[in-house]
């Protein structure tokens, strides 16, 4: 299939990058362009592609041999593996120059003249020194009365005014195709892809986002970002996120605050979500009572097989918490009453569904303490080879459950999610 030598930025998202030999390497998540100069063509110094690892590596432009239409296809499989770090004087196509405002002088369009549109696409070409530029650019123009979007018209680069950087660094920058990009990608991809956008657009990026998908991105960035972006959303949404936060995500990132400043947040937040967090904040974050979730299944002895699958069935629950259900006496609600025992999900798939979990019990099952260190945390999974385990106090109250991932964040240095991992 002939390659392309022109092409709209956009459709490359997303877009699958190749080996020579056909080989798998990673998908386009961006184009870095020359930051523009007056009027002259912004060039194409490469691509920001995401690997099978999660990392983001450069490839320059002139490894790109092919640009087919499902397909971008390197001349080489060796390429530097060292994460993408934007410098001075680039620009991100898709993170920074598309939802722009500018304005279009192109004579053979009058009805644009002096109204605000919006940047949807750019158009790249290949010249005859095989350089890429941008020669293109499609904007949008306003709603109409009616509210129908705005009719959509390509412009030659020259024509258009508004995407200096001085013009970038202008606040209210819409974020669609951002949210475009994003569609459909886990969390911790959306946390990666958030880390390497200028801090105006992640902040931009952040307000549009609704409270459950931001939260769950907050929860797979490092410390510090998290902290940043929690704080630069201001006080009362910060509290709609914690509240839709997990609650021991919501308490790491609390302890990490100065103590008034979690207290203002926790008072901001509804008592029924807060609740859960100060008791989480009462324990050693290195404590099986700092590690545990209050929020894993909890069920009494009366309840079905049938029943008991349904709940693990919820697709908010982690496979790990799902990997078990607790059986307590009344109330259910942690702290519960007296814990009974655990039942494991190999054993209700393996039983009928009218059956009750209360004949299914595993009551021999050691249970941690809210007191247990790292280390006896870490043992416990390893002895009994668990992802999950029951945390009950000295009067055998179930108070929550304790994951292997929760072992794993504090097992790992704590800038884990920033270094580089080893290919």
């Amino acid at each position: 299939m002939a390659s392309a030598n022109k092409v709209y930025i956009a459709r490359l998202a997303g877009m699958v990058v190749l080996g020579p030999d056909g080989e798998s390497i990673g998908r386009v998540r961006d184009v870095v362009l020359t930051a523009r100069v007056g009027r002259s063509q912004p060039r194409v110094l490469g691509m920001v592609v995401q690997l099978l690892t999660r990392k983001r590596i450069f490839v320059p432009i002139l490894r790109v041999t092919a640009i087919e239409p499902a397909s971008v296809t390197l001349n080489t499989g060796n390429v530097s593996l060292r994460r993408f770090d934007q410098r001075s004087g680039e620009v991100l196509a898709l993170g920074e120059l598309l939802d722009s405002h500018v304005r279009v002088d192109d004579p053979e369009l009058p009805d644009l003249a002096n109204t605000d549109v919006v940047v949807v696409d750019l158009g790249i070409e290949q010249t005859r020194t095989r350089d890429w530029v941008v020669t293109k650019v499609a904007v949008r123009t306003p709603r109409g009365r009616l509210g129908r979007r705005g009719a959509v018209h390509v412009v030659d680069w020259p024509h258009v005014q508004g995407l200096t950087r001085h013009d970038l660094a202008r606040p209210d920058q819409g974020v669609a195709a951002l949210l475009d990009q994003y569609e459909g990608m886990r969390a911790a991809d959306v946390a990666n892809a958030m880390r390497e956008l200028p801090d105006k657009r992640r902040r931009e990026l952040a307000d549009a986002l609704d409270d459950e998908r931001l939260a769950d991105v907050v929860q797979e960035l490092p410390a510090d970002d998290q902290t940043d972006l929690l704080l630069g959303l201001g006080s009362d949404r910060a509290a709609d996120v914690l509240e839709a936060m997990d609650p021991d995500d919501a308490a790491d990132v609390l302890g990490d605050l100065p103590g008034s400043q979690a207290e203002s947040l926790l008072q901001l937040m509804d008592p029924q979500e807060s609740e859960p967090v100060r008791r989480l904040l009462e324990h050693s974050p290195d404590t099986a009572g700092g590690l545990m979730t209050p929020e894993p299944v909890v069920l009494t002895a009366a309840t079905t097989v049938a029943e008991a699958l349904a709940r693990v069935r919820d697709p908010d629950l982690t496979p790990a918490l799902a990997s078990m259900v607790f059986v307590v006496r009344p109330p259910t609600a942690t702290p519960t009453g007296r814990y009974l025992g655990c039942v494991h999900l190999q054993v209700l798939l393996r039983e009928p569904p009218a059956d009750l979990v209360g004949g299914l019990l595993d009551a021999d099952l050691p249970r941690l303490y809210p007191d247990d260190s790292l280390t006896a945390v870490t043992r416990y999974f390893a002895t009994y080879n668990l992802v999950c385990g029951p945390v009950v106090d000295e009067e055998d109250h179930l108070l929550g459950a304790v994951t292997v991932d929760d072992v794993l964040d504090h097992l790992l240095p704590e800038d884990w999610r920033e270094e580089e991992p080893s290919e």
